[in-house]
């Protein structure tokens, strides 16, 4: 059996004026979190769906790495993912690319076993794998 997580979205309004509050109520984490046109095209605060994925693949890319790094036998001191989703309105609104931005401090670790681990964690991750129709991009950086 699998794990299942959810979220909730409530929206009141025209798409332009209207005003959405998004929950995560097995975490509590998202309690009635802003969301509409605005701060998904303008400059207004509060959250959007491709903020939201970014925060997805970021963490999920980065256990996937850590857990791989592990398995060939390495502990990184750390890792720090950056996720870039862009939102293109050519033909409609779709999402045209993901870029994967990490840098990792990973002792003992030589440059080809890094970028093979990485790679194979972008991958492989689940967020990567569910947005298999999205172009994904990596820059990983060994530091240290």
């Amino acid at each position: 059996m699998g794990i299942s997580r959810n979220a909730t979205a409530h929206w009141e309004g025209d798409l332009k004026t209207g005003k959405g509050k998004l929950n995560t109520p097995q975490s509590g984490l998202l309690a009635d979190t802003r969301y509409g046109f605005n701060s998904r095209f303008g400059d207004e605060k509060g959250t959007n769906p491709e903020e939201l994925i970014a925060a997805a693949h970021a963490g999920c890319f980065t256990m996937a790495f850590s857990a791989k790094l592990g398995e060939a036998g390495f502990t990184p001191t750390s890792i720090d993912t950056r996720a870039e989703v862009d939102l293109s309105m050519e033909g409609g609104p779709t999402l045209s690319h993901i870029r994967l931005k990490m840098k990792a401090v990973i002792p003992g670790i030589d440059e080809s076993k890094f970028r093979a681990i990485a790679d194979d964690a972008k991958q492989n991750c689940p967020v990567s794998k569910a947005l298999s129709a999205v172009p994904i991009s990596l820059e990983a950086e060994l530091a240290g």
